[in-house]
């Protein structure tokens, strides 16, 4: 039987918490959290709302004026790949991730008028997924799932 993840949620609201939560994450796993990773990072843990590279690069300048997109794209390499943020394909932007010590795959919802994004934090969901892949013989290798619609908010103006 499957079980939800079992870490308290770490919400965007507490940045602060988050960016710890990383940097614990780092230590554990031997990873180096260069001090550029890390202002990317709270960049990303400062936002209620998934953001874009190229907002994130806006953002790094005001602190690193001569920033370019391989400095962003790098760091968010480093971090979508540690599993500290997650990459919203459809929208092509990024989120931090409520569970930054455990590797997963969630699914979102995503707010096509507002863009917020929603985890859905229960591992049933992608280990379904994995389970009837394999049962058609299809071995996952990746997943990113992703629903798009209005969220209670928007739905109700």
């Amino acid at each position: 039987m499957s079980t939800p993840f079992h870490q308290p949620h770490i919400h965007r609201e507490d940045a602060a918490g988050f960016v710890r939560a990383v940097e614990t994450a780092c230590q554990e796993r031997g990873l180096r959290l260069t001090p550029l990773r890390r202002e990317v990072l709270e960049l990303l843990a400062a936002e209620s709302k998934p953001i874009k590279a190229y907002d994130l690069l806006d953002r790094l300048r005001e602190s690193h004026g001569g920033a370019a997109p391989p400095t962003v794209y790098r760091a968010l390499d480093f971090l979508v790949g540690n599993g500290f943020v997650h990459k919203l394909e459809s929208i092509n932007a990024f989120v931090s991730c409520h569970h930054p010590a455990e590797s997963h795959q969630v699914p979102f919802l995503i707010c096509d008028n507002c863009a917020d994004a929603i985890e859905i934090c229960d591992a049933r969901v992608a280990e379904l997924i994995e389970e009837k892949a394999r049962a058609l013989g299809f071995q996952p290798q990746a997943q990113t799932l992703e629903v798009h619609g209005l969220c209670s908010r928007c739905r109700s103006h």
